[in-house]
């Protein structure tokens, strides 16, 4: 069974991860339904947990990898690993801030 399915997978997830905080940002400006507070909630949890997803699709698929004779697609399996720290790490940016957001919130 070849690394390619859970290396794509990975990659999807990840671009979700990173594209969930910026597409929330772009609902707020174009409707006014949903402020950009609410929209914040929903999006840092989606990218948090997208990218937890992906770095462990990416980690199957350096498993499989690492296990096959040819080693096709190790650019694919690299490229779901970033995307999905990266995901990550924008999640955890947008939680410190609304933890931020939120601590001040309480203050004032």
């Amino acid at each position: 069974m070849s690394s390619s399915r859970p290396a794509g997978f990975a990659v999807v997830l990840g671009l979700l991860g990173i594209v969930a905080i910026p597409a929330a940002a772009a609902v707020s400006a174009y409707t006014s339904r949903w402020t950009l507070l609410q929209c914040v909630y929903v999006a840092v949890p989606v990218a948090f947990v997208a990218g937890l997803c992906s770095f462990s699709a990416s980690r199957r698929a350096r498993a499989r990898l690492e296990r096959s004779v040819r080693r096709q697609r190790e650019g694919l399996v690299r490229a779901g690993r970033w995307s999905g720290l990266t995901g990550l790490y924008l999640a955890v940016t947008g939680g410190l801030a609304l933890g931020f957001y939120g601590l001040l919130h309480l203050t004032s």
